[in-house]
């Protein structure tokens, strides 16, 4: 597998494929899924998948010195009829269906004192999405949260990350064969906030998962959305927008596991960044396994270089162990603006700020138009332009 890269703007790169012989590959953690913190040594950085991320600014995430304080976060949940709201305790058997893959994430698991759980019932359909907002409020916090549908369900669940805390937390989504689930993560944290989150998707038969990953604020968010499908026919769709300021890290690295015959993905993840020492890593892996014949799957990532001073690190990665797929591939890009299409608006009188938010509009709005539901586009969409306005 290659190494992944610094790309200075306007360069690209292509990622890696892998077909591989052996059952350990190269998209799988250093070592196995655990809920024993002790089953995973402190990192110290050079690890492979610690080796982009900043281990002083996670504020004892990492080593066991962070300690859950009581005003770390509040948790309120709005929930139209048919849904039902819970908060249980480590004991309640519908946790613990997907395994920590790091150290912070069976931090998060063993640390935990209530979890809560939403689930909507067998062939319900929502017609209003379940809200759940996570406010910090200054202090350190370890979370467990698990959204399950049933049999043919269908909801939209959207999670909103504001205030400031450090938080560390799994989040389980559990869809029964045929749902249809939209999940829309939002984060938009104070300056001063770290979160690192292990997102895990367990996709049923003929299931469809779409997650919208929206980064905004925060010192430092590691975001790791993993896809799982439990048996054939099931689909995932998994977005993401980021917008890197001075002096952040964002993170966001992926892993879509094709353990099952004909199932697909499409992965699409864009990123604005500007100001001095602005930081995204991407990393998208995604594994066919030998039994996953008839996958058919995509990932994409892009990142627009605003100002001097970014940085971006994009690995797309394909690891193939069956050659009976449907269809498999990958691309990263980085850049800065587009001169023609700078010069295109600039030339219909447009002035060179105006023009420049409309580009960046224009990069974004594919994605944006995927969460459907217009007062978080709208939302979305005006924090855009408010990061455009303070570069000013």
């Amino acid at each position: 597998m290659a190494e992944a890269q610094n790309i200075p703007a306007g360069s690209t790169t292509a990622g890696s494929i892998a077909v591989a012989a052996e059952s350990t590959v190269a998209t799988r953690m250093s070592a196995p899924p655990s809920f024993d913190v002790a089953d995973f040594p402190v990192p110290h950085g050079r690890e492979e998948e610690w080796r982009f991320t900043p281990l002083a600014r996670l504020r004892g995430l990492h080593d066991g010195t962070a300690v859950a304080t009581g005003e770390g976060v509040r948790v309120e949940i709005e929930a139209p009829e048919g849904v039902t709201v819970e908060t249980v305790g480590r004991d309640d058997a519908r946790l613990g269906k997907a395994k920590p893959v790091d150290r912070v994430a069976a931090q998060a698991y063993s640390s935990f004192e209530k979890a809560g759980v939403v689930t909507v019932a067998k062939e319900a359909v929502l017609t209003e999405p379940i809200r759940i907002a996570v406010h910090g409020e200054g202090g350190v916090a370890f979370a467990h949260q698990v959204i399950e549908l049933g049999a043919f369900a269908e909801a939209v669940v959207v999670i909103d990350h504001t205030g400031d805390a450090v938080l560390a937390a799994n989040v389980d989504y559990v869809l029964g064969d045929g749902a249809k689930l939209t999940v829309v993560s939002v984060q938009d944290w104070d300056e001063k906030a770290v979160h690192v989150a292990q997102h895990n998707a367990l996709v049923g038969r003929d299931a469809s998962f779409k997650s919208v990953v929206v980064t905004f604020g925060g010192d430092l968010v590691r975001i790791h959305p993993r896809v799982e499908y439990t048996a054939p026919g099931g689909s995932a769709e998994l977005f993401g927008l980021y917008f890197t300021d001075a002096g952040q890290h964002q993170e966001h690295r992926l892993l879509v596991d094709h353990n099952t015959p004909h199932c697909t993905s499409n992965v699409a993840y864009k990123g604005a960044l500007q100001g001095q020492d602005a930081h995204a890593v991407w990393i998208g892996d995604v594994l066919i396994q030998a039994a996953a014949e008839g996958t058919d799957t995509y990932e994409l990532n892009r990142n627009l270089v605003l100002t001097d001073g970014a940085r971006v690190d994009s690995v797309p990665n394909l690891e193939i162990e069956t050659g009976e797929i449907a269809g498999a591939g990958h691309a990263s890009a980085t850049g800065r603006f587009d001169d023609e299409q700078l010069f295109y608006l600039m030339a219909r009188g447009i002035p060179e700020t105006e023009a420049r938010r409309l580009v960046v509009r224009g990069f974004f709005a594919e994605l944006v138009q995927q969460i459907g539901l217009p007062d978080v586009e709208e939302r979305l969409i005006a924090k855009v332009e408010a990061e455009l306005e303070a570069s000013v």
